[in-house]
């Protein structure tokens, strides 16, 4: 069966799900023949003391006198296999654990990759705490079915079928009875699983919402502080928990209506087994040991069903959270790695074209037009623009964080489509505007930028960044802790800490996303020098928010409106009336108030 056929399947049921899920997922396959050999033997090893009761009272309570030595054989061999039954038990729990907890790892780490895969377009499109959900709650639900669930399946199913054919050599008028009280209820099962199916979706979507609003919360605590917005917070939050809440109850409702319906069948069928039962022995039909071994059975028979309406919610859950899952790894990256039939660049300074380049936000309007540009090696490039202008995707679309849509961005020639992302993101550094930090120290924040540096290359490159004695004067130094996010570190000093990372991983072209907006004047002037050294022989783009960094540069691009309407020297444009000319009034108007 095709990949497609099976995704097709996933859409239409929860056993095409199932199907396709662990077509993603061979560790779970490995072995699993011997797991199933395993399930068998502690499957039959159950049925050893009904048959053991049945010989006991039937053989060695034949005479009325106690045949000792018979009744202490048949429970020594009973016990031997309830030990051999245990033991079996025990090696399929660890055998099915050990491959569920593979498999799903697998399927986690799958999952956590195909996210980073995604553009930023998509994973904009997505809010950070659901996606995060997808990859860790839902797959949590998958391992607790598979573990429980799946084992529970696997034994059930033996139990019923051996429970079954021990029950027919015994009586097969009990059997049929015992069948056509359950019929029925099988019967009415999968109409309660497609009901429990879509419940359990809106419960993992509402538990997404939920990690979703608290995971914001928490990230936005200073601004909703700052805004004094606990209250419409904490109400936003008890509005997605109550939801849950309702999720959560609508589809435990339903499995609280099914779970009594399983105990009033299991009591009719036993009430019905005791009468038929008497009258089958009076007539010599059954032996007292065989009826009373039946009901053994038949205990045996019934606990698995009233253990399905259980099984049923962990596997409509998993199932909800394997949708959820394969939705994401489904979603195909709109901006692809080429891989081994990639282009490799050699290292050296760039030369960048924009060839009719235009790009559209899915469902939206035009926001770059037909841009035609060429930025020669080594030039120091300044982009301006009012916001929404369209710089900042210029900066994307040359970083290849998005595709164009029209016309294509070359690099020393080729199309920036056909360069393997291991080289370009060797060659092309950016610098976003929020110089994200991880949780961890300054040292192994700018280390990001090249893993392999020492403490002294470190030491190095911030000392040639002027930001030595910034260094010097933190708690610890290098080894200063920065928090989550950064967040114990200012604006400014994040940004400062992003630009040392760029400048230690040495690239070929730098892009600098208004990488100084957040520092302050003397650290800019401080910058403004080192930045001095670090543009020095490379390609630079800059999407420049303050005035020193377009009058620095050798070239200036001035986007309107998502079109590149002027482009020049400083000293050119604002000699001339245009949009640069404007720009550049208000920028000396704000820097003299």
């Amino acid at each position: 069966m095709t990949a497609q056929s099976i995704r097709r399947d996933a859409e239409r049921s929860a056993l095409g799900t199932i199907r396709y899920g662990l077509s993603l997922t061979p560790e779970f396959r490995k072995g699993l023949a011997g797991t199933l050999l395993l399930a068998v033997v502690a499957t039959i090893g159950k049925i050893i003391v009904p048959i053991a009761v049945q010989q006991v009272i039937d053989t060695g309570l034949k005479t009325g006198v106690p045949d000792l030595p018979y009744i202490t054989t048949a429970v020594s061999i009973c016990a031997a296999a309830v030990v051999l039954t245990a033991l079996a038990a025990y090696l399929m729990n660890v055998r099915l654990y050990k491959a569920t907890e593979s498999s799903l790892a697998s399927l986690r780490v799958r999952g956590f990759r195909h996210v980073h895969d995604l553009s930023v377009l998509t994973q904009n499109s997505e809010r950070r705490g659901a996606l995060v959900s997808r990859v860790t709650n839902d797959i949590d639900q998958i391992s607790n079915f598979m573990q429980w669930g799946g084992l529970m399946i696997i034994v059930s199913l033996g139990q019923v079928i051996v429970a079954t054919v021990l029950m027919v050599v015994y009586s097969w008028q009990l059997t049929l009875l015992v069948w056509a009280c359950f019929v029925p209820l099988m019967i009415a099962l999968p109409r309660f699983q497609r009901l429990l199916s879509r419940a359990y979706t809106i419960v993992r979507e509402r538990t997404g919402d939920m990690l979703a609003a608290v995971s914001e919360s928490v990230v936005g605590a200073a601004v909703i502080r700052a805004y004094a917005s606990e209250r419409r917070t904490a109400e936003r939050i008890d509005k997605a928990v109550n939801a849950n809440r309702s999720a959560q109850i609508r589809a435990q409702t339903i499995v609280g209506f099914v779970f009594p319906l399983t105990e009033i069948v299991a009591a009719l069928a036993i009430a019905g087994i005791v009468l038929l039962g008497v009258q089958l022995g009076l007539s010599g039909g059954i032996s007292q040991g065989e009826l009373v071994a039946f009901l053994f059975l038949v205990t045996l028979f019934i606990s698995p069903l009233q253990t399905a309406t259980e099984v049923l919610n962990e596997a409509q859950n998993a199932v909800a959270g394997w949708r959820r899952i394969l939705g994401v790894i489904d979603t195909p990256p709109d901006v692809r790695d080429p891989g081994e039939s990639g282009v490799d660049l050699p290292r050296g300074p760039i030369s960048v074209a924009f060839e009719e380049v235009g790009f559209s936000y899915p469902g939206g309007a035009p926001v770059l037009h037909d841009i035609t540009v060429e930025i020669p090696p080594r030039t120091r490039l300044a982009v301006v623009g009012e916001t929404g202008s369209g710089k900042t995707t210029f900066a994307k679309l040359l970083t290849r964080l998005m595709d164009p849509v029209g016309g294509r961005v070359t690099v020393d020639g080729h199309d920036l489509r056909d360069v393997r992302f291991s080289c370009l993101r060797e060659r092309i550094v950016m610098v976003p505007q929020d110089g994200f930090l991880f949780d961890g120290t300054l040292a192994d924040n700018v280390r990001y930028g090249k893993p392999s540096a020492t403490d002294a290359e470190i030491e190095l490159a911030m000392t040639e960044l002027g930001l030595a004695d910034w260094v010097e004067g933190l708690p610890a130094g290098l080894a200063t802790p920065v928090g989550q996010r950064g967040e114990s570190l200012s604006a400014g000093e994040r940004q400062l800490v992003a630009l040392a990372r760029a400048y230690l991983a040495d690239p070929d072209l730098l892009l600098l996303d208004e990488a100084t907006s957040a520092v302050d004047p003397a650290t800019e002037v401080r910058l403004a020098r080192a930045l001095e050294g670090v543009t020095r022989g490379r390609t630079a783009v800059s999407i420049a928010h303050r005035l020193s960094t377009a009058e620095n540069a050798d070239e200036v691009l001035v986007f309107d409106a998502g079109r590149l309407v002027q482009r020049g020297p400083h000293a050119q444009l604002v000699a001339e009336p245009g949009v640069y000319a404007d720009l550049h009034a208000s920028w000396v108007s704000a820097a003299r108030t």
